[in-house]
């Protein structure tokens, strides 16, 4: 059970930074308007903006990383 949850845990982190990745090359982002609900829609907010902390770690450890190299 424990596992279980550790996974979709996991999972929900790297749906949340796929988001972001998607927003910062695209600009596209979920519609939250049409979330009638304010708390879930708050929620929603909060989920993209944890996602876009990880996407902008991921970014600093990778620049950092011999293994990594930027392109144009």
């Amino acid at each position: 059970m424990l596992g279980t949850l550790i996974h979709w845990g996991i999972d929900a982190v790297l749906v949340s930074a796929f988001l972001a990745g998607i927003r910062r090359t695209t600009g596209l982002t979920p519609k939250l308007s049409d979330v009638p609900n304010k708390d879930i829609r708050q929620l929603l907010r909060s989920y993209l903006e944890f996602g876009e902390y990880v996407f902008d770690f991921a970014v600093v450890i990778f620049g950092r990383s011999s293994s990594f190299e930027r392109r144009s």
